[in-house]
């Protein structure tokens, strides 16, 4: 080692000591503390049964392009695939109700990875197909759990992932097209829930297990408007949220980057402690 080098780690490690209080323990490795967590996956896949807004007519298809043993003696196989960016698992840009809001491929990692909690508003929701969660949902819950930090995400299990992909039970109508919207009859977030989750809890995520954050009768998307006009991002039909605790949830949520997109397929996942 170079006198450079001793020079180096001798200021570094100097450096370390002044900034270490004495009683201070080790930092924690922070890939070591992922390597405990327990992932569960939040995401449906996509095939002939995953669910679309009934406008949507298309949906996810997969042709094959190439399947089977070759010339050369070994095995390929090539696919393409088409799906609107709205179904299944998925996220919501703000752009998708926001003009000046960001686009899918926009979002920063930060947005889409953090800790999170779970709001359970099941029974209120499976008792009332057009509930809407509202601001008394959330601070019932903070009354046993604690105010929700700051740039959390918050998700909310209605239980309604239960009924997916039956389009009946899980959208309140098996009808497809425009003559559908009248008859949706799921939950979702009313807007002054969204607003206060905005405005009072700064969090920066909101994702939930049915077809949308506003309920099935909503005429104007208003939660929508709210989250997405204050730059953030919603995850919808979101999978096994039964398996997640109230709190020390970690997310990942990486959707397919759709230069200029105003949503697209999802793959979230959680880390919870073992």
């Amino acid at each position: 080692m170079n006198l450079r080098a001793v020079c180096f780690f001798a200021l570094f490690a100097a450096a370390s000591a002044s900034c270490q209080a004495p009683s201070e323990s080790i930092p924690v490795d922070p890939l070591a503390t992922l390597a405990e967590l327990k992932w569960i996956d939040l995401s449906y896949s996509y095939d002939s049964s995953t669910l679309y807004w009934p406008n949507n007519l298309e949906g996810f298809r997969l042709e094959t392009e190439a399947e089977g043993m070759t010339e050369g003696g070994y095995f390929y196989s090539s696919y393409s695939l088409s799906t609107p960016e709205h179904g299944g698992t998925h996220l919501d840009a703000p752009i998708h109700f926001s003009e000046k809001g960001q686009k899918l491929d926009e979002l920063r990692l930060d947005q889409l990875t953090g800790k999170a909690v779970l709001i359970d508003v099941s029974e209120q929701a499976l008792a009332d197909r057009d509930y809407r969660i509202d601001t008394a949902a959330i601070l019932a819950w903070e009354k046993v759990n604690g105010q929700i930090p700051k740039q959390s995400m918050v998700l909310f299990r209605t239980g309604y992932g239960q009924f997916y992909p039956d389009r009946e039970t899980y959208f309140g109508t098996a009808k497809m097209g425009l003559e559908a919207i009248p008859e949706l009859h799921f939950p979702g977030i009313h807007p002054e829930a969204a607003k206060f989750l905005a405005e009072q809890r700064k969090v920066k995520a909101v994702g939930l297990d049915t077809p949308s954050l506003d309920y099935g009768q909503s005429q104007d998307f208003a939660t929508h408007q709210v989250l997405m006009g204050h730059d953030i991002p919603g995850f919808e039909n979101m999978a096994n949220l039964d398996q997640l605790p109230d709190t020390g949830i970690y997310i990942v949520a990486l959707p397919m980057k759709i230069k200029g997109g105003s949503g697209g397929p999802l793959r979230v996942i959680a880390g919870v402690k073992n």
